[in-house]
């Protein structure tokens, strides 16, 4: 099997590229939209999440085919600090500070709990 579809590989592949438009949506607007009302950004961040959707469902239907629930959930979570720390840091110009690591540490632990056999 080639590693590129590989399903574990494929979910992953998805779910990051999802995230990205998830963090946009949902965080985006606080520095493009500020000056719009807020139901502007919540269009426009809708029509973002669309394409969060049109990846995180095919993604997620992918990985349950080789993980639990719980194992899914927990790769979600970490792709998720894995986008939002980069995205927060270098698109939101906030301090990188020594919360994300530690909450970072936290899903380590949660992955070791949730994949160990």
């Amino acid at each position: 099997m080639n590693i590129m579809t590989s399903p574990v590989v494929l979910t992953v592949m998805l779910l990051i590229a999802s995230n990205l438009f998830m963090t946009f949506a949902w965080y985006g607007h606080l520095k493009n939209l500020q000056a719009s009302p807020w139901y502007v950004a919540a269009l426009v961040s809708w029509g973002i999440a669309l394409f969060e959707y049109l990846l995180q469902v095919p993604g997620n239907r992918i990985g349950f085919e080789v993980m639990s629930l719980g194992q899914l959930k927990i790769l979600q979570e970490v792709i998720t600090l894995s986008v939002f720390v980069p995205f927060a840091v270098i698109y939101m110009d906030q301090k990188l500070t020594m919360n994300y690591l530690y909450a970072g540490l936290c899903m380590v632990g949660a992955v070791y709990f949730i994949f160990k056999a």
